[in-house]
């Protein structure tokens, strides 16, 4: 493995523990505040969500175009910008929009990067370092997190800031490299290269199955913050952190055993967990104890994370062999983030309305089950069909 990815792996680590960090201030916010109703956090999520769906013309060609260790570092100060301003007490809603825009510029950098240091032959065990150690600070990022907010949103939001800045120094260790080959942006480049990604069944696959993933992963937590306190009693935004402990628990499990399970050439196979990950959500639903419901939101996890880590491999490949790579993640991040702004503005809208969470959740798991169906029908065996 290139060492130079290591570098790698701590940034994104800091970036991605103060991206969740901030998520989970500013639903401790919403718990101690008796003014803010049920369905701010989900749209909270949706502010967040917007950025990626609007700015995804732009911000795959900017990543290609440029020095991706230069793009990391300018969307960490930006995400920085978005934490102080829920610091200065701007409206959550627009600062945490602020901060979507920097994870934006953020991940076709982050992947983009990954085939340029590791190859082809190490880029699965990359995706599966990179996804295992995101989650790690996804865990970690909400525990800590959550509890440094029960105790202070000051102290909280301070220390995302320092965090995004410490990880834009350590990004400054990555190599300067820029492509020869200069990518389009904009919106008529967009959808030029929309036409000519998806004109096989695996670059379809990957693109969807990536959506699939993060739609369902980002409707399952905002559920899960109205369905633990009225089913498991869950008072604070800790312990809601401490259930989600065992989903990213899974992820890093699921990331790790899914190198040897699933290569590039068989990527049809990341169809059966997807499969499991469904009914594992269904049966959360039916779930009404504590220990029951870590158990199985860690083997929902495990399944995510060996579906999720081949699809992110297929997609970074195709993407460098044809319209670039970091091209190709912006793509996927219009698609994945168009679908979780869906999901969640659709759980939004239900939230609205009283719908029960539990309901819901059910409701999830046929859908991913439906759509799992659906995105793998035509995905060939042969990885050059």
């Amino acid at each position: 493995m290139n060492k130079q990815i290591y570098p790698l792996l701590i940034a994104q680590f800091l970036s991605a523990f103060a991206d969740n960090a901030i998520l989970f201030t500013v639903i401790a916010m919403v718990m101690q505040s008796t003014q803010l109703a049920g369905w701010y956090v989900p749209a909270l999520q949706s502010v967040f969500l917007i950025a990626f769906v609007v700015l995804a013309p732009w911000v795959g060609g900017f990543a290609d175009n440029h020095p991706k260790s230069r793009v990391l570092i300018i969307a960490n100060l930006i995400k920085a910008s978005g934490a102080g301003l829920l610091l200065c007490n701007v409206e959550p809603l627009i600062a945490y929009c602020v901060v979507g825009v920097g994870a934006s510029i953020y991940s076709p950098a982050k992947y983009g990067i990954l085939p340029e240091l590791a190859g082809h032959a190490f880029l699965v065990k990359a995706n599966s370092w990179i996804e295992g150690s995101t989650i790690l600070a996804i865990l970690l990022g909400m525990m800590i997190g959550a509890k440094v907010a029960d105790y202070s949103i000051v102290w909280a939001l301070t220390g995302t800031i320092v965090i995004f800045i410490v990880s834009a120094l350590i990004t400054m260790a990555l190599p300067v490299r820029v492509l020869e080959r200069k990518t389009c942006s904009g919106i008529s480049a967009f959808w030029q290269q929309i036409s000519s990604f998806f004109i096989t069944p695996r670059s379809r696959f990957a693109i969807l199955g990536g959506s699939l993933f993060w739609a369902s992963a980002a409707t399952l937590r905002v559920i899960i913050v109205v369905w633990a306190p009225l089913v498991l009693l869950s008072k604070n935004a800790t312990e809601i952190a401490e259930l989600t402990l065992f989903l990213a628990i899974g992820i890093i499990a699921g990331s790790a055993l899914v190198p040897r399970l699933i290569p590039l050439e068989h990527l049809r196979r990341a169809r059966i967990p997807a499969y499991l990950m469904a009914v594992f959500i269904m049966a959360l639903s039916l779930t009404e104890s504590i220990w029951p419901a870590r158990f199985t939101l860690f083997f929902i996890g495990m399944m995510g994370g060996m579906f999720i880590v081949p699809v992110n491999a297929a997609l970074q490949e195709l993407g460098q062999q044809s319209i670039g790579s970091g091209s190709a993640v912006a793509l996927q991040g219009f698609f994945q983030n168009l679908a979780m702004l869906l999901a969640v503005g659709s759980y939004t809208f239900a939230a609205a309305h009283k719908v029960d969470p539990v309901f819901a959740m059910l409701v999830l798991g046929l859908l991913v089950l439906t759509a799992t169906f659906l995105v793998s029908l035509h995905l060939p065996d042969n990885k050059d069909k």
